[in-house]
């Protein structure tokens, strides 16, 4: 699989991440889960031209939801990972999307078109911002690099900010980017030191997953085993260094 064919693919959905027209059109699937024109138009354009790249090759997409693949071969699709930022022109919204190869993460892209950033990495290959190798985050300590925060979950909001606390104060400070394949590719660029999340769907940390793996960091649960790309999981995500010491404070 040629990744500089889908980096274009995944290029040409700018102009429809970009139409605010479409992003205004807004449905609400759940509390505070919500999906646009944005969205919908997005994976309909990626589903389409990966089927015409690779018809063999499945796909999981957020706007199918989780189902079981009869296939060792489909792509994870998140269109608009950050769609509420989307709908508040806040300009941290990302195209997700990673190829899954007998239950292993094996390509990622998380292309942002407002920074025009294009992160990408193939396994045992590095990872690569623009098309230049990005490393993570040197930092031993939790005190001397930033911490991203999700707030998924909002039945366990005042757990969670408990834990923001924690990691506040152990941390020079935190961070929430409102998107999780974003703040793993924070964090395999080494902007940011970690990033966790009480549940994430698949096609939120797919990509990012691979993307920290491959720039020398380290992905899990918050018991720190491998996560199953097929199932929704708390996710832990760090330069690897300070991945036991944030582990902790999940607890």
């Amino acid at each position: 699989m040629d990744i500089q064919r889908i980096i274009s693919l995944v290029k040409e959905t700018k102009g429809i991440i970009t139409n605010r027209e479409m992003a205004a059109h807004v449905k609400e699937k759940g509390i505070a889960d919500y999906v646009t024109q944005v969205d919908v138009a997005v994976q309909d354009f990626l589903k389409k031209a990966l089927y015409i790249l690779a018809p063999d090759i499945q796909f999981l997409g957020e706007e199918t939801g989780l189902q079981q693949m009869d296939t060792d071969s489909y792509w994870i699709l998140d269109p608009v990972d950050g769609t509420t930022n989307l709908m508040h022109d806040y300009r941290h919204s990302v195209v997700s999307l990673a190829l899954c190869r007998q239950k292993e993460i094996v390509m990622g892209i998380v292309y942002d078109p407002f920074h025009d950033e294009l992160f990408s990495a193939i396994k045992g290959e590095g990872s690569f911002l623009n098309g230049k190798p990005i490393h993570v985050s040197p930092a031993h300590k939790l005190s001397e690099t930033i911490i991203g925060i999700g707030t998924a979950k909002r039945e366990l909001a005042k757990e969670n900010f408990a834990r923001f606390l924690k990691v506040y104060e152990n941390s020079q400070d935190v961070r929430r980017l409102g998107s999780a394949a974003l703040e793993l590719a924070y964090t395999a660029c080494g902007r940011q030191g970690g990033y966790f999340e009480v549940y994430l769907n698949p096609w939120d940390y797919a990509a990012g997953m691979l993307l920290v793996q491959e720039a020398g960091g380290k992905v899990t649960d918050w018991m720190g085993n491998a996560l199953d790309p097929a199932q929704g999981s708390q996710v832990i995500g760090t330069n690897g260094q300070v991945h036991e010491e944030l582990l902790k404070l999940m607890l």
